[in-house]
C-alpha cells in the first residue's frame, strides 16, 4: 500500500517544500495568475477545497543526493492550499534517484523537513 502523509500547508514554501517547476513559489503564483489556463485551474480549486478538502494528494520528492524535498506533481493544489490557508495537505512521496521512480510506501523521512 502506497504510504500517505499529511503535512502543514506552511511547510510548502522555499527552502523547505520547493517547487520543482519554478525557482520559487512567488514564481508560480505569478505564472498562475497571468495565464488564462492555471487561473482557471486554480479558481477552480479555490472553489472545491473547502467544500470537498484535497481529493487529490500532492506528490513529493526527495532528492537522494541532498534530501532537498520537492512539490513534483500538484503544484496548482498547493497554491491553492497557501492561498486558502489550510492547515494541511495530503501527500505521497518518491525518492528522486537516477534510476526510476516508486511511489514509497515507506513512512517519509519527516527529519528532512527540519532545515529551515
Amino acid at each position: 500500500m502506497t504510504y500517505q502523509g499529511t503535512l502543514p500547508v506552511t511547510l510548502l514554501r522555499d527552502g523547505v517544500i520547493r517547487p520543482t517547476e519554478y525557482t520559487r513559489w512567488a514564481d508560480a503564483k505569478t505564472r498562475f495568475a497571468r495565464r488564462e489556463k492555471d487561473a482557471k485551474v486554480l479558481a477552480g480549486l479555490l472553489e472545491t477545497i473547502p467544500h470537498q478538502g484535497l481529493t487529490v494528494p500532492i506528490t513529493l520528492g526527495v532528492s537522494d543526493r541532498d534530501g532537498a524535498v520537492y512539490v513534483t506533481d500538484g503544484h496548482h493544489r498547493a497554491v491553492a492550499l497557501m492561498t486558502l490557508r489550510a492547515p494541511r495537505f495530503p501527500f505521497h512521496w518518491y525518492w528522486i534517484k537516477a534510476i526510476g521512480v516508486r511511489i514509497e510506501d515507506r513512512p517519509f523521512p519527516y527529519h528532512l523537513l527540519d532545515r529551515d
